[in-house]
């Protein structure tokens, strides 16, 4: 362990308060964000139109406001698109965020605003709060290993003005390098000026930069998207004969993207990057960073002071909050943008406050999880 200023120690504190804060009152916490967010909504014509000022409760929020799929919400995405900023959002657009994934054969597009993306900086609270409680400063004089998609994959025109849109991996990462002291190689333009292509030429040009830029480097954190630190590995083995285990020593690995990662995954990156790392799961989307891991239970924790969260039980709506462990329901995520958004995600609770994604809203996920649970004898087990 390092020596540690007065001042890190008070801006990691800054940086998580508000989080852990949340985590004790989130019924309180809740409340809060939600009178924020109609604050907000109420300065937009859909907002004006479902009578967001008017609205002074959750029952109210429920009553006034439909539970909508980005399928619906699309009509409105294209007005926005065509010009018509006013229609969803109170500040104007500072870029897009778009999926890896389809809706449709059609990737979303998210708008994204300042506040929305000053937001986004929460990506790195899974790794802060690490660092916050082993009290092992000396991480933050090593690097974080990037390999996250390219923040710029193109540009676009919205009500005659050119704005970029990416990916919200490398976006999560720009403004994480600026609004912490974590510090990422190769930078997040190092990756852009690679191009947004995503062809297997495209990732392999991504993982020789980051190899070039990071074999004499101290990494001593990794984050991003799950599936790509894997192909990463791999790379290393194939084209340098070497895996990263065998270049640095890596303390943690904050992943995310798809479900299972501290369960199913977890021993495989171990395998790759090296036996004493930590794996810390974050939960978000391109909508959103709303989750991530606090500590060595295997699951995460919701940002309650930051997004409004709802789940469809199937029998009922209620408050992410108030579900009772092993109770599982399809997530309802209100932000800066959208009101009542349906992820398209099936959640699990577990003991206050932990949650899993579990797989996305097919009637057949739970039961495939319970299966890879039963298979890899986690059986439910944070």
């Amino acid at each position: 362990m390092s020596e540690v200023s007065p001042e890190m120690v008070n801006r990691l504190k800054g940086f998580l308060s508000p989080w852990h804060e949340s985590i004790s009152s989130p019924s309180q916490s809740q409340q809060k964000v939600l009178q924020n967010l109609l604050s907000g909504y109420a300065r937009t014509a859909y907002g004006r139109y479902h009578k967001a000022k008017d609205i002074s409760s959750i029952e109210e929020y429920r009553q006034n406001f439909p539970v909508m799929t980005y399928e619906q919400y699309y009509p409105l995405i294209q007005k926005v698109m065509q010009g018509d900023t006013g229609l969803l959002l109170y500040e104007e657009p500072l870029g897009w965020a778009i999926t890896r994934g389809t809706t449709k054969n059609e990737p979303k597009f998210i708008p994204m605003t300042k506040t929305d993306i000053e937001m986004r900086v929460c990506a790195g609270r899974a790794m802060l709060n690490y660092i916050a409680t082993s009290k092992d400063f000396s991480l933050l004089g090593g690097v974080n290993l990037n390999l996250n998609f390219p923040s710029v994959a193109g540009r676009m025109q919205t009500g005659g003005k050119e704005i970029e849109y990416g990916y919200s991996s490398g976006i999560y990462v720009k403004h994480v390098s600026t609004g912490t002291p974590i510090r990422s190689v190769p930078s997040q333009e190092e990756i852009d000026a690679l191009g947004g292509g995503k062809t297997r030429k495209d990732w392999e040009n991504r993982f020789e930069l980051a190899y070039e830029k990071c074999k004499n480097e101290n990494v001593t954190m990794v984050g991003g998207v799950a599936p790509t630190a894997s192909l990463f590995a791999r790379h290393l083995r194939s084209r340098h004969g070497i895996f990263p285990k065998d270049l640095w020593k890596v303390r943690i690995l904050t992943l995310g993207s798809v479900a299972g990662i501290n369960t199913r995954y977890a021993p495989t990156f171990r395998d790759y990057y090296g036996r004493e790392a930590v794996v810390r799961e974050i939960y978000g989307a391109t909508e959103g960073m709303f989750g991530q891991q606090m500590d060595e239970k295997r699951a995460w924790v919701p940002n309650y002071d930051l997004f409004f969260f709802e789940v469809d039980t199937g029998s009922k709506i209620k408050m992410l909050h108030e579900m009772k462990p092993g109770e599982m329901g399809s997530l309802v995520v209100s932000t800066p943008i959208l009101a009542r958004y349906r992820i398209g995600d099936t959640i699990r609770a577990f003991k206050p406050p932990y949650f899993r994604c579990i797989g996305r809203d097919r009637w057949w996920t739970p039961l495939y999880y319970a299966w890879t649970e039963f298979a890899s004898l986690n059986l439910g087990r944070l």
